[in-house]
């Protein structure tokens, strides 16, 4: 029997739930956006404390500092030299960007100065963002 004369046998109620059922499948299987938790970013934060500060008091140093990134142009604090690749990225630092960032950072930026592998643990990262939106 073809599904045109299957769906004319079939009541209107039961064609769409026939229809629809594929994306609610889709939408069922769809991960949860994570939500972090800032303590366990501040913890995770510690690894990029070797090269990035947060705080008031934060400078460049190794890195560039980290207070306020998000909602910031790459490439524009004063008290660090960018590469060119980050200067040029002409990228503001979402979440969303952030995140995609943290997990590969060569990938999201070719050529930038960030030697870090990244971090592939999705919690992890959630938590690292949440902590920085406190800074």
């Amino acid at each position: 029997m073809t599904s045109t004369l299957l769906f004319r046998l079939l009541s209107p109620l039961a064609t769409a739930t026939l229809l629809l059922a594929p994306a609610a499948v889709a939408q069922a299987d769809a991960p949860a956006a994570l939500k972090g938790n800032a303590e366990a970013g501040k913890a995770a934060f510690r690894k990029c404390a070797s090269c990035h500060q947060v705080g008031p008091s934060a400078r460049g140093g190794f890195g560039p500092k980290l207070t306020g990134v998000i909602g910031r142009k790459t490439g524009t604090t004063t008290d660090y030299k960018y590469s060119a690749a980050m200067k040029n990225a002409n990228i503001v630092w979402t979440e969303q960007n952030l995140a995609s960032f943290l997990k590969a950072p060569s990938d999201f930026i070719p050529g930038n100065n960030m030697r870090f592998w990244g971090i592939g643990n999705a919690q992890q990262v959630a938590d690292l963002l949440a902590y920085l939106r406190t800074q």
